[in-house]
């Protein structure tokens, strides 16, 4: 899908209210997050590369802490979007 903000899937299928945003930046896909009930989210975060997202996700597998953040962020949905929009992928 696609809005002024650009290019976006939902992390959550059932939660309308929040989406993420994918672009090709700096030879690789990045991603940053938009929650309606909470906008300062998109204000305060910027666009994050998905090699910070695997490393956050080995930190995650190593202490068990928190959540795992490859359940929100699916860089094969964004690379997907990317390749439908004619754009390359990484």
């Amino acid at each position: 899908m696609k809005d002024t903000n650009g290019l976006y899937y939902y992390p959550a299928p059932n939660e309308k209210r929040v989406r993420m945003y994918v672009r090709q930046g700096a030879g690789q896909v990045e991603f940053r997050l938009w929650n309606q009930e909470h906008p300062e989210i998109w204000e305060r975060h910027g666009w994050v590369p998905y090699a910070a997202i695997e490393a956050a996700a080995a930190l995650y597998r190593q202490h068990k802490a928190g959540s795992d953040p490859l359940t929100l962020y699916d860089v094969a949905v964004a690379k997907r979007l990317l390749a439908d929009e004619g754009g390359p992928c990484a």
